[in-house]
């Protein structure tokens, strides 16, 4: 393969890495306002209609939300275990 082809598929590659690290951030942020039980368990729901293939972006991106929440308030208020 010319460099030149090779050149212009890393640059292609690293633009849609780009993108999807973007999106992937955006998602969160939208995400991280479901904070309430009530407001998580309706989430919950409208995943629960749905594949895992379909969800394992969303709820991976849930779950780190949750271990950063606890783990924060575990810094703040001590481990009260």
């Amino acid at each position: 393969m010319p460099l030149k082809n090779r050149i212009t598929d890393v640059r292609t590659s690293l633009a849609n890495r780009r993108t999807q690290r973007r999106a992937r951030r955006q998602l969160s942020a939208e995400l991280a306002a479901f904070q309430t039980p009530a407001e998580r368990a309706e989430l919950d729901l409208i995943l629960g209609r749905h594949n895992e293939a379909e969800t394992a972006q969303i709820r991976d991106i849930l779950n780190q939300q949750d271990y950063e929440r606890m783990r924060t308030r575990i810094a703040v208020g001590g481990y009260r275990g």
